[in-house]
């Protein structure tokens, strides 16, 4: 369940984290022993430890889920939605030759150029799992490829070489 929105738990997950923290709450407020509620809730007792010393001193209202991790995207929506549309123009309509694959590094070059903004390709594989695309087998073949001697291959030579 996790890199969802930005990385961390989905709202969810979240939502269900917090209601764990704030039935701790309850207890802490009753003077339940940490050890009691970490086994009762299922979580360690560090756990327990840190929520009480942030609910001593915020209140439940420290307990709160702050909302996703991680910093935020510098590209808006609209941004996004033009990356989207030029990755669909593949790579040769943005000069990268005939070669028809995108590259961490070719996509890092394609966001520099349209909105002056330098991503790493950790930060574009990041960015291209929020926007739903995933690394992908090219689906093209080889000009040269021959599927009936392949066919062939499975065959007859592929039986023949287990044995």
């Amino acid at each position: 369940m996790r890199y969802a929105d930005g990385g961390g738990l989905f709202e969810r997950g979240r939502a269900t984290s917090e209601q764990v923290r704030l039935k701790a709450a309850q207890w802490f407020a009753q003077d339940v022993a940490v050890a009691e509620i970490a086994r009762r809730l299922r979580v360690s007792t560090n756990a327990v430890y840190a929520w009480r010393r942030r609910w001593r001193t915020e209140g439940e209202a420290g307990l709160a889920s702050k909302g996703p991790g991680g910093s935020s995207c510098r590209l808006d929506q609209r941004r996004l939605d033009r990356l989207a549309e030029a990755l669909e123009r593949g790579p040769a309509a943005h000069g990268f030759g005939d070669d028809q694959r995108w590259t961490l590094a070719r996509v890092s070059d394609l966001i520099a150029k349209l909105f002056h903004t330098r991503y790493t390709p950790r930060g574009v594989s990041y960015l291209s799992h929020s926007m739903g695309l995933s690394p992908q087998v090219p689906a093209h073949r080889a000009v040269e490829r021959d599927d009936d001697a392949v066919v062939t291959w499975r065959r007859e030579t592929w039986p023949a070489g287990k044995r």
